[in-house]
């Protein structure tokens, strides 16, 4: 069981830029994966990026060059810095994990969520 927060969200002009923070109830070092996601109004939830426990990560093609996941161990917070925003960005943005291994995001679901923090992004 792990409870995730989510912090950081905001509104900002396109090329702006934002960090958001998720604070985890347990180890991170203990998680396997954790992930951002976010959803826009109307369209499905979809992946963003992801860590897993060895430090890899991966990106959606929308986000990569632009976006950077990361995490603090000694913090247990996952971050991700989100530079030369676009108004396609505007989402609630979702912290994810998973005790499984494998491919991270893992592609049928993570089993723990937070409840989101809200990006604006205006033109």
């Amino acid at each position: 069981q792990v409870d995730l927060v989510e912090s950081g969200g905001g509104s900002v002009q396109a090329g702006g830029s934002l960090n958001l923070s998720c604070a985890a109830s347990t180890y991170t070092s203990y998680i396997a994966c954790m992930a951002w996601f976010r959803q826009a109004p109307g369209k499905q939830r979809e992946e963003v990026a992801g860590m897993d426990s060895g430090g890899n990560t991966r990106y959606s093609d929308s986000v990569k060059g632009r976006f950077t996941i990361t995490k603090d161990n000694a913090k247990n917070t996952l971050y991700l810095q989100m530079n030369s925003l676009k108004p396609e960005d505007t989402a609630m943005y979702y912290c994810a994990a998973d005790f499984r291994y494998g491919r991270c995001p893992l592609e049928h679901g993570m089993d723990y969520w937070g409840k989101g923090t809200l990006v604006t992004i205006s033109s």
